[in-house]
């Protein structure tokens, strides 16, 4: 996949990360997963070989080796030294031996593309989504989004509305996501700013209000016909893109 961008840099072998950055990468998933096969736990394997078609079993093969390469120029270790652990909502994190430094990730992958969001000492969730043409967002936007989100989706142009659909979808991915609960959290019980072409900000949390002063968010725009957005706990934090070679 060929995504030129001057907003996603490449890397360097080991890229610095200081306590007010969070870095976000780009990668594509359309390589050989032999390439990255070696990378992953037997567990690991385990888990893409009970997928049932050959394309979702390479992005996963190819996604979880990328992940670990990334995480290794962190760490200074062999991506096969790399292993994980895993929350009661399956959310991946490094394994105790490995816990000590402080790294926090998140990883998204949509179609052919990857985006991992990495920081230091901050809960980060991360999501990207494609742009579906097909799908029925307002009946989607019925059944999941408060009613705040679904008043600001409907006032909007209807030729903003689809892609401002999934902008607040992926805002609200990440949010759960950097919560650490997945979609145990009902997802009409808190909101997010919709409008694709303004800020990304946590509106409403019905359960504790405190929570709106604690996360920031960034919209992001790795590709065409592609939309993320990253949800990171504290403010003043500089956002670095970086482009996987």
């Amino acid at each position: 996949m060929t995504l030129p961008d001057p907003q996603w840099t490449h890397s360097p072998v080991h890229p610095a990360l200081s306590a007010d950055e969070v870095h976000v990468w780009r990668a594509g998933l359309d390589r050989p997963a032999a390439d990255y096969a070696r990378l992953l736990s037997r567990d690991e394997q385990a888990r893409a070989d009970r997928l049932r078609f050959e394309q979702l079993q390479r992005r996963f093969i190819v996604g979880r080796g990328t992940l670990k390469v990334i995480l290794g120029r962190y760490l200074n270790v062999s991506p096969e030294e790399i292993e994980f652990e895993y929350r009661p909502n399956g959310k991946p994190a490094l394994s105790s031996g490995l816990r000590h430094t402080a790294l926090c990730f998140n990883l998204s992958h949509s179609d052919e593309l990857l985006l991992l969001a990495v920081t230091y000492q901050r809960a980060v969730g991360i999501d990207l989504e494609t742009i579906r043409p097909d799908l029925d967002v307002e009946n989607l936007a019925e059944r999941f989004f408060s009613p705040t989100e679904r008043a600001e989706l409907e006032a909007l142009p209807s030729d903003r509305r689809r892609a401002s659909f999934f902008s607040g979808w992926t805002r609200k991915e990440a949010y759960l996501k950097a919560r650490g609960e997945g979609l145990t959290f009902p997802l009409d019980q808190f909101s997010v700013s919709m409008d694709c072409d303004k800020p990304a900000k946590l509106l409403d949390v019905k359960d504790d209000p405190r929570e709106l002063s604690r996360w920031s968010f960034h919209t992001l725009t790795p590709a065409p016909g592609y939309i993320g957005a990253l949800a990171v706990e504290g403010h003043n934090w500089h956002l670095v893109q970086w482009q996987l070679e």
